[in-house]
């Protein structure tokens, strides 16, 4: 198992024994670009998880090892900023939230590795950052709240990454729990979690293989041109934040205004918000084939208003609907490749994944690799 060897990796290294750490990546039922648009997502953490094997060490130096990429990297721990090596801005986005709340960060060695496939849109990024923040919460008995670690991760992202995220990433992989998604309202931060049974419906992520160029340009791109739409319907409209406060009648009303780009783009949240609302009573009424409806017109959404699709991910969703067993199928993630979430029954699977495998190399001449998800609980403590 790959935490056993992350941890064997770390005592042959630093000769000392470390604290182990899970952090799970995600994945996003329904609810795409609306989490910092204050609305509604619904995720899960999923078995694609980031492990760590974390020491405090008695100098003032950070050393970090990332497992997979067999690379290293170090720092003085008061000296901390925004660095080069890009997958160690992770960690270090972490250690500069830590020291921006006052807290004293010693010197420590980390190795860390995982399962949650880089580019897939599972949140590696977010299971990175709440895996670290937790460990160094537990080692600096700092007395962090989960919220809190969920929180920090994402300002993280935005500070060293460069990526203006919503929370639902952090979120998840810190509030996951297993056997259910968790339905968050991204404007009050109140969330419920609603039952998914993996044993009758499984879910599916087919891999398009491809990441854009466009994809993370065009996704701050997208919340720029969110807020374009906030500040003319402020206008008339002054108790409006976020899109979350719009009407579909107040955009309807201002159509012209807005003009084509960016009433389509509000309109795209307005009806996502809805979705994910919608799919939160199908799913307590175990009505699968209204899931999956939701699922298909929330990628229509993203494809032809929101604009974040892409060849790839629109020949998946296409090849999953003429699919026996599928319920239904979307991109999932920021968009421009990564994933399509499918929801397909238990006895299909199998014929599912060959299918999709076949038709995707006949269409587009490309490897398609699949993962099955399990949910699971959030971030925390291997035994």
């Amino acid at each position: 198992m790959l935490a056993h060897d992350i941890a064997t990796a770390f005592r042959q290294r630093f000769s000392t024994e470390p604290l182990l750490v899970r952090a799970p990546g995600r994945i996003n039922l329904i609810g795409e670009h609306t989490d910092y648009n204050g609305g509604y997502v619904l995720p899960a953490a999923i078995d694609k998880e980031m492990y760590f094997a974390v020491a405090l060490n008695q100098d003032n130096t950070i050393r970090l090892v990332a497992y997979d990429l067999n690379e290293s990297f170090q720092v003085a721990a008061d000296a901390v900023q925004p660095s080069d090596t890009q997958w160690a801005n992770y960690p270090l986005g972490v250690v500069a939230q830590l020291q921006r709340r006052g807290l004293v960060v010693p010197g420590f060695d980390c190795v860390f590795g995982g399962t949650v496939p880089a580019g897939a849109g599972l949140s590696s990024s977010a299971a990175v950052e709440c895996g670290m923040l937790f460990a160094l919460n537990t080692l600096l008995q700092a007395h962090l709240q989960p919220l809190e670690i969920a929180q920090m991760g994402q300002a993280a992202e935005h500070e060293y990454a460069k990526v203006l995220c919503g929370l639902m990433d952090q979120f998840a992989s810190v509030f996951g729990r297993a056997g259910q998604v968790v339905r968050l309202d991204c404007r009050s931060l109140d969330y419920e979690y609603f039952p998914f049974d993996t044993s009758v419906c499984r879910i599916v992520l087919c891999n398009s293989g491809v990441k854009h160029a466009l994809a993370s340009s065009e996704y701050n791109t997208r919340r720029q041109e969110c807020e374009q739409g906030v500040a003319i319907l402020r206008q008339h409209y002054p108790a409006i934040n976020t899109l979350r406060d719009v009407t579909l009648p107040q955009l309807l009303a201002h159509q012209t205004e807005l003009g084509p780009l960016l009433y389509k783009r509000c309109r795209y949240v307005l009806e996502e918000n809805q979705r994910v609302e919608e799919t939160c009573r199908h799913l307590a009424q175990g009505d699968l084939a209204a899931v999956g409806r939701l699922l298909y017109a929330s990628h229509a959404g993203l494809r032809d208003d929101y604009e974040v699709s892409c060849l790839e991910l629109d020949e998946l969703v296409k090849i999953a609907q003429t699919t026996p067993g599928v319920y239904g199928a979307r991109m999932m993630g920021g968009g421009f490749g990564g994933c399509t979430i499918n929801l397909v029954a238990a006895e299909h699977v199998a014929h599912f994944v060959q299918h999709m495998q076949a038709s995707y190399r006949e269409r587009l001449g490309l490897p398609l690799a699949t993962y099955e998800a399990i949910i699971v609980d959030g971030v925390g403590l291997i035994p």
